[in-house]
């Protein structure tokens, strides 16, 4: 299966509109689509989930524990932390090789760092 994206509603939009921008095809759910305000990381990762998508974010500060606790019960499609010193281009470029090159089983209950 081909990897699906879900952003978190702290990652800078201009990312996602860059990958879809470049890459069309791509299943890239914005933060408002899934209705994320307001939930909290357990809850944007049983979304992420439930819907087979990976979760692409900024947040190195909660979500990697968050995480963790999830993944000790549930099922993840994977979290993609973007650090927040990354280039605009450069997190593009790294998501277009995660959809190109990979499938989604290969993301399953993983979380990385970005750029890889």
């Amino acid at each position: 299966m081909k990897v699906r994206f879900q952003a978190d509603s702290d990652l800078n939009e201009n990312i996602l509109t860059g990958v879809v921008r470049r890459e069309p095809m791509i299943d890239f759910q914005t933060a408002s689509e899934a209705n994320l305000r307001d939930l909290s990381d357990l809850e944007v990762l049983a979304l992420a989930a439930s819907e087979d998508r990976i979760l692409v974010t900024h947040d190195r500060r909660t979500m990697p524990r968050h995480f963790a606790d999830f993944v000790s019960n549930h099922r993840s499609s994977g979290v993609v932390i973007v650090a927040q010193k990354v280039g605009i281009n450069v997190a593009i470029e790294e998501l277009l090789l995660v959809w190109a090159a990979s499938d989604a089983e290969e993301w399953v209950n993983l979380i990385v760092d970005l750029p890889l």
